[in-house]
């Protein structure tokens, strides 16, 4: 038996990077995905989807916009139509772009918060109602809340946003039996964080990890999995670094 076997797992913008990783891994542990991806991702979620049948794995594809309530309602509306409930929600949809304070337009500042911050609440607002007790939903912090870097102060915002979040949802989701919690990445072999950066710098970032490398998609899948076992439960309302030793 795999240790997700029968879960119904949904995984937002998971097309490519980090969560292309978790609904792969999710997958291969058992669960039936729900690959949540932006429309303008379509042939990316199509081959996580594909990947995941060659494996022999279940899962299938949602479109929706997690900025659009409207598209979010929609999208669970099928999670119950299709399965009746939801057991695990990942919320790794995400922006990430930098700059310094004079820079930042009031566009770049409202989809900061409106993909990180809106898109994991209402996700949440959205998805307890198909949820029992034992059902588990994980969000996406960063480690970067732990550091002070000059041009991160809006994403850095949005991700803190997220650990408040995550830690006041536990005291209304405890007595429901729904625990939740947030986990914070480092710098990742992602296209987020690697595109744009110089060898020089991404060495620089490596150098300033104890492990010595950036982090893989697979590490942070791993930490998932295990948040998901039923050992874990006690665990409510943290944010957890999993960075290799970055600060």
């Amino acid at each position: 038996m795999k240790p997700l076997q029968s879960k119904i797992a949904l995984v937002t913008g998971s097309s490519q990077g980090l969560g292309k990783a978790v609904a792969i891994a999710l997958a291969t542990s058992g669960a039936k995905v729900i690959v949540n991806y932006h429309p303008s991702q379509e042939q990316a979620a199509k081959d996580v989807v594909a990947h995941i049948h060659k494996e022999g794995g279940h899962a299938v594809l949602f479109p929706a916009d997690v900025t659009s309530l409207e598209q979010l309602r929609l999208m669970y509306a099928f999670v119950q139509s299709t399965y009746g409930h939801l057991d695990v929600l990942i919320n790794n949809a995400g922006v990430m772009s930098n700059g310094p304070l004079e820079s930042v337009t009031e566009t770049d500042f409202d989809r900061h918060f409106s993909v990180n911050v809106k898109g994991t609440y209402f996700n949440i607002q959205q998805a307890v109602p198909l949820m029992k007790p034992g059902s588990r939903i994980i969000n996406f912090s960063s480690s970067v809340t732990g550091q002070m870097y000059a041009n991160y102060s809006v994403y850095a915002a949005t991700k803190g946003a997220i650990d408040q979040l995550t830690r006041h949802l536990a005291k209304e989701l405890g007595p429901k039996g729904i625990s939740i919690n947030a986990i914070a990445p480092g710098p990742s072999n992602t296209d987020m964080f690697v595109v744009g950066r110089t060898e020089a710098q991404l060495a620089s970032t490596k150098a300033n990890i104890a492990a010595g490398r950036l982090g893989e998609p697979s590490d942070v899948a791993s930490l998932i999995l295990m948040l998901l076992t039923e050992p874990t439960g006690w665990i409510q309302g943290q944010t957890i670094k999993a960075n290799g030793g970055f600060i």
